[in-house]
């Protein structure tokens, strides 16, 4: 598998310099949020820290350029993404329903990505992890579609399931690292133009949290 971040997302430029670097764009690159829902996010054990962990990874892609979409699992019976995670993704953000547990195994999300979207790297935050998130990450690597998992985003019901669906996937060569290493990594250098709004946006999200309210 190719290497998901330092080299690939920004595969379209060419980087000699520090200021090429940061200078450039993340073309092809997407925040997938899978299924932020009230109805799901209420009966997660961590619900309130895995809340501002997804806000938190929610400003830093709007911060760095990179476009925000969420997936919603039968949004008709099960209601749609939790309001507060909308609000963060900009005028009107990509809201895409399914049935399926793989985002990717649902037609429309699929032609929507890679056709319309040109998306060529998933970087997904959301639940659960050994279920959508594990069959979304399968999919997208048959794909070959780069693919990373933000692991301070992400949760279970059962932890330790979790963990096992994680180290499967990283097994098989997912990226999966904090969503503050992962950005930081986008950003590289102390000369690209985001490195002080985002180090500001780090200390913002590393006051103790307050209880999160679920919708």
């Amino acid at each position: 598998m190719k290497n998901p971040i330092s080299k690939n997302i920004f595969s379209r430029h060419e980087i000699k310099t520090k200021d090429d670097r940061a200078n450039a764009t993340h073309e092809g690159a997407l925040l997938l949020c899978i299924d932020l829902q009230p109805i799901f996010l209420k009966a997660m054990p961590d619900a309130d820290r895995f809340a501002l962990r997804c806000q938190f990874a929610i400003e830093a892609a709007r911060l760095l350029g990179l476009p925000v979409a969420f997936t919603e699992q039968a949004p008709q019976k099960l209601g749609p993404t939790d309001p507060r995670f909308l609000k963060l993704a900009g005028k009107k953000p990509l809201q895409l329903a399914k049935t399926t547990f793989s985002a990717l195994a649902d037609d429309a999300i699929r032609e929507t990505l890679h056709e319309k979207q040109k998306i060529e790297h998933l970087i997904l935050c959301g639940l659960e992890t050994p279920i959508c998130i594990y069959q979304t990450a399968l999919d997208a690597i048959n794909s070959d579609l780069q693919i990373t998992l933000l692991t301070d985003c992400l949760t279970a019901r059962r932890p330790d399931d979790s963990r096992s669906a994680l180290a499967a996937l990283i097994r098989l060569g997912v990226h999966a690292l904090p969503a503050e290493t992962i950005f930081y990594s986008i950003i590289a250098t102390t000369a690209h133009p985001a490195f002080k709004p985002f180090t500001q946006l780090v200390k913002k999200y590393t006051q103790k949290p307050m209880p999160l309210p679920i919708a």
